[in-house]
């Protein structure tokens, strides 16, 4: 590389589902109640007053990123429901530092006295009904233009009413950290960090955010498609954020399972992690992303916002995954030391890794693939034509190799193997990354922090 079974309708429940969390055994033991575990250096460490380290990526630009370590006693939290955690987070707009240490699997479809919340809970009251819609917008009978109508009216109160449950708001100076051993997560909900900034998200696995009421889109492409809202985690218009140790995963509802109307996939999930309306100074970090479709968005359209969008992505290990690892407009954004294992997972196949388009200045260096004998190289990338993607030091099935080379002997629309800044916050990078794709497997997502 140059340099520089069909789905059920509506009226199911939502079943209870086990936490899904894909890890080695774990490294760290907990010390003192849970609040202290020991570094693989045997060191203690407070995991929830911990910081961003220097250098760690664009999140440690500037005073860097330091969430809530700074929260006194009365900001510091232990939940392990729904309505714990609403509690916990607060007022949006309120600044003041606080540690959320989540224990335990939260179901974020309760209600405030943990009663389970089903579809229909949601589409109670609104008139909405899945087979009601289905004959409203048949293509045949009701064309090529976007839905609007009673059903349509209708679907929109039900969505609302489910985001205003599953919808999980956070503060600035905001950290957010699974306690340890206890398979710490958020199944079916939305952590929504939205023109905060200084937030730390850690050690938490993020299970099957659904949208029981998926928008049909006729205009979507040349077939239409079904589109859903909710990311297990949104950021826009976020400014120094650190994910960091989370597992992100559909299982177990897989795609596959879903049903098809009007011949396109019933889609209920919509990405795991999204960067997007202006985010800025962001480091995506050991996590581990199962298990989905569109996986992370970095910028929201080709106009979103330009001199902001700029993240570090590094030591992440992506595994059943379609696209959007990421898809990046506009930003300056570094991918390094990741792992991207391409092979066929839960009927989840691989349409590419990267994605840079929208002038994205792309730097990816030192970063592996293990891609089936039968898979081609030129496939692991994407662009516009206007993007760019430069770096060394890439692997794929263990040989150095130019992946963006490969991409542009076979594509009209070339990407750019030259950028126009040069990586400095880059703690952490390794040269030789033969044995990544080990190392990373048992150190990486949820569980396994050190």
């Amino acid at each position: 590389m140059a340099s520089a079974s069909p789905r059920p309708s509506h009226r199911r429940s939502l079943r209870t589902r086990r936490t899904l969390v894909v890890s080695a055994a774990a490294v760290a033991a907990a010390v003192g109640a849970g609040v202290l575990v020991m570094n693989a250096n045997a060191y203690p460490v407070d995991l929830y007053h911990q910081v961003l380290p220097a250098k760690d990526g664009w999140a440690a630009s500037g005073s860097g990123t330091t969430g809530g370590a700074k929260a006194d006693a009365a900001h510091t939290f232990t939940v392990s429901t729904r309505a714990q955690l609403v509690k916990a987070l607060g007022s949006a707009t309120d600044t003041t530092p606080r540690i959320i240490k989540v224990k335990g699997t939260i179901d974020a479809n309760t209600n405030d006295s943990g009663k389970k919340l089903t579809c229909a809970d949601y589409a109670s009251g609104t008139g909405y009904s899945l087979s009601a819609y289905l004959k409203a917008f048949d293509p045949a009978t009701y064309g090529k233009k976007a839905p609007s109508g009673t059903q349509e009216t209708a679907r929109k109160a039900a969505q609302d009413k489910q985001k205003k449950n599953i919808v999980l708001r956070m503060p600035s100076n905001t950290t957010i950290v699974g306690v340890p051993g206890t398979k710490a997560g958020i199944l079916g909900g939305s952590v929504l960090v939205q023109n905060v900034k200084n937030v730390i998200i850690r050690n938490l696995t993020f299970v099957d955010t659904q949208d029981c009421f998926p928008q049909w889109d006729p205009t979507d492409g040349s077939a239409g498609e079904w589109n859903s809202n909710y990311d297990s985690v949104t950021l826009r218009g976020a400014t120094n954020v650190w994910a960091d140790h989370n597992t992100f995963t559909d299982a177990p509802t897989f795609d596959k399972t879903e049903a098809t109307y009007y011949g396109r996939k019933y889609q209920v999930h919509d990405g795991a992690l999204d960067i997007t309306n202006g985010s800025d100074l962001v480091t995506v970090e050991r996590n581990q992303f199962l298990n989905h479709d569109k996986t992370m968005l970095i910028g929201s359209s080709d106009t979103d916002s330009t001199g902001k969008l700029r993240v570090t992505i590094h030591h992440n290990l992506w595994k059943g995954i379609v696209q959007r690892a990421p898809l990046a407009r506009i930003g300056q954004i570094h991918l390094y030391n990741n792992v991207y294992d391409t092979t066929t997972v839960n009927g989840y196949a691989p349409k590419y890794s990267i994605d840079s388009r929208a002038k994205a200045q792309v730097v990816a260096e030192r970063n592996v693939w293990k891609i089936p004998a039968d898979a081609k190289v030129a496939k692991l990338l994407s662009g516009d034509g206007t993007g760019s993607v430069a770096g060394t030091g890439n692997l794929v099935n263990g040989k150095a190799t130019d992946v963006v080379a490969a991409y542009n002997a076979a594509n009209s629309k070339k990407l750019k193997t030259t950028v126009n800044w040069t990586p400095a916050l880059t703690a952490g990078l390794q040269t030789t990354v033969t044995s990544l794709l080990t190392d990373l497997t048992g150190t990486t997502g949820a569980g396994t922090l050190s």
